[in-house]
């Protein structure tokens, strides 16, 4: 259980599901991690279950000021990173005719403005050798009802795990990114939906979903950690769908 040993580590979104859980790992593995969150109430949470060796530090995922201010607080703690999970996100469905340009505009922020900026700000901190990895979604590459915005900013991400690996593999930084199929985490409830649409909503996707079920939060941060890892050096520009055979099946 030392695949990530002594190496620095940061995941965003690091305070609840995916995030949550890939720090866990990352910390049996042998990792030094921080994390970010955006609440107060989610940042003790994970303070008081990481351990106080964690940085759990507060940053809005989509305001590009704040990005620079993380890398400066990382590069304070860690001198440098060795792999980064970009994960903080957000996810909000509505028909195009209820979209307006602030809904627009805070989750292109926050889904792809923010990570490029992240990443634009944490060069200077990048080892060589040293790993990204972008949690996308196989909303990227369904036509689901409602999902527009958010897929099209996951899809945007994907296509920077791409372009940023033709860019960055000179210096050694991989990029590479996970999509994720319906996972079983707190995302449905930030919905805003009552319970029963949530239940209905939770209900059609299942029914999507060749594997009978939805992924564990578990089942993501283990190939997060093959990503951030040395086993996976020669995987370069890639995008791992954990999805239960959505897309394909």
């Amino acid at each position: 259980m030392d695949r990530l040993n002594g190496k620095r580590t940061l995941i965003t979104g690091g305070t609840s599901g995916i995030g949550l859980e890939t720090a866990r790992q990352f910390l049996a593995e042998g990792a030094r991690v921080a994390v970010t969150g955006s609440s107060a109430e989610g940042l003790e949470r994970a303070r008081a279950e990481l351990g106080r060796d964690v940085l759990v530090l507060r940053a809005d995922a989509g305001d590009v000021v704040a990005q620079t201010q993380l890398a400066k607080q990382v590069g304070d703690a860690f001198g440098g990173l060795d792999a980064v999970f970009i994960n903080a996100g957000v996810a909000e469905f509505r028909p195009l005719a209820q979209w307006d340009e602030a809904a627009f505009e805070r989750s292109f922020a926050t889904n792809l403005k923010g990570p490029f900026f992240l990443l634009q700000a944490l060069l200077p901190l990048l080892a060589n050798p040293s790993s990204v990895v972008l949690n996308t979604s196989i909303n990227a590459h369904l036509g689901a009802p409602n999902s527009s915005v958010y897929a099209a900013s996951k899809a945007g991400l994907i296509s920077l795990a791409r372009t940023l690996s033709g860019e960055l593999i000179s210096r050694g930084i991989r990029v590479n990114a996970v999509s994720p199929g319906p996972i079983s985490t707190p995302l449905y409830g930030k919905l805003g939906l009552p319970v029963e649409d949530q239940r209905k909503m939770a209900a059609a996707i299942l029914g999507k979903v060749p594997a009978g079920r939805f992924g564990e939060p578990i089942e993501i941060a283990k190939a997060v950690v093959f990503l951030a890892s040395d086993e996976s050096a020669f995987t370069v520009g890639s995008e791992l769908i954990i999805d239960g055979g959505m897309r394909t099946l």
